[in-house]
């Protein structure tokens, strides 16, 4: 039993944390949560621990443990769920609706942690910083002679076209920073979202997807994953990116058809990839994508700076405080 902390008080509401310690390894707390009820907290917890460690708690909150109808309608004491992150597609929103348990998420908490990933992910790609500090320190340099050593071409950002799927907080975000380098930056034409003022981004050409992809020199992912968007990078559409384009996905990893990328990166048909997320995480070791050498793959970690999970556990425990007076927020069912 992977149980790190309960309190007991029998006046006060069950609140259980079903897979802690992706959001906090340890390094921060839930204290403001632990003020708020009875609180027990698990590191992890399998499918099948669930039903059991969730059974006398009206509140629960999950980061990546499926609370699906199964579990949902083993639990006729839950009222309200708690996301631990921006995406909810681990509830069953659906039967949570109908069996009249709300549920809340946390947007917005992880937007400059993820945009400043995306450059991260873009200087490790373009500037080859890993390759060349091998390079320095195997031999490589001291062997050539020369006191400037590159494995290739590297290129300025300056004047490179950066194209942008999704253009909500992070994309705005991330348009903002590379109108900055001095890029040109465009965009997915359909896509009209209002972004907050505090995100508000830099100026954007909307072009067609087509005309998107044959122009940009680097292409970042931040749409939703929805029937829409699955499979939106296929290797037709990876035909037609420029042989010198950069792909970067902090997305979500079914938004690339996986094994087209990768035969794109095998025949060169792109230049590289760089991904933070992937379809199945973590990968199983004969995944496509593992050991190309010219795609940079993170073990899906762009929302987890220490400042980002902080706002993640304090806007969380402001969804539980929100949900006990009787006016929740954050709420993504029920409307």
């Amino acid at each position: 039993m992977n149980l790190r902390h309960t309190e007991r008080a029998n006046d006060r509401v069950g609140i259980v944390i079903v897979d802690a310690a992706t959001t906090n390894p340890g390094d921060l707390d839930w204290n403001e949560l632990r003020q708020l009820g009875e609180l027990s907290v698990f590191d992890n917890s399998l499918p099948e621990q669930v039903i059991e460690r969730c059974t006398d708690a009206p509140v629960v909150l999950t980061n990546k443990v499926v609370l699906d109808r199964k579990v949902l309608e083993a639990l006729p004491k839950l009222r309200f769920i708690s996301v631990l992150a921006t995406g909810t597609n681990v509830v069953d929103l659906e039967t949570a609706t109908k069996r009249g348990v709300v549920v809340s998420n946390v947007p917005g908490y992880s937007t400059a942690s993820v945009a400043e990933h995306v450059f991260a992910l873009l200087f490790a790609l373009n500037n080859r910083v890993a390759e060349h500090r091998a390079a320095a320190e195997d031999g490589r340099w001291r062997d050539s002679g020369q006191f400037s050593y590159r494995l290739g071409p590297i290129r300025e950002l300056r004047g490179l076209t950066f194209g942008i799927v999704g253009l909500g907080a992070i994309g705005a975000s991330v348009a903002a920073i590379a109108s900055a380098f001095g890029m040109r930056v465009v965009a997915l034409e359909r896509e009209r979202r209002r972004v907050s003022a505090t995100n508000e981004a830099p100026a954007v050409e909307r072009l067609p997807l087509k005309e998107l992809l044959e122009t940009s020199d680097i292409l970042s992912l931040h749409c939703p994953l929805t029937d829409a968007t699955r499979g939106l990078i296929n290797a037709e559409r990876l035909s037609w990116m420029k042989p010198t384009s950069l792909l970067i996905n902090t997305g979500r990893g079914p938004l690339i058809d996986e094994p087209a990328l990768a035969r794109a990166l095998q025949g060169r048909q792109i230049s590289g990839a760089a991904l933070d997320v992937l379809s199945v995480e973590p990968p199983p070791a004969d995944h496509p994508l593992l050991g190309l050498p010219n795609c940079i793959i993170t073990p899906h970690l762009a929302w987890a700076s220490v400042q980002a999970r902080s706002r993640l556990i304090a806007i969380s425990s402001e969804n539980v405080r929100a949900f006990l007076r009787g006016k929740p927020q954050n709420v993504v069912n029920l409307g």
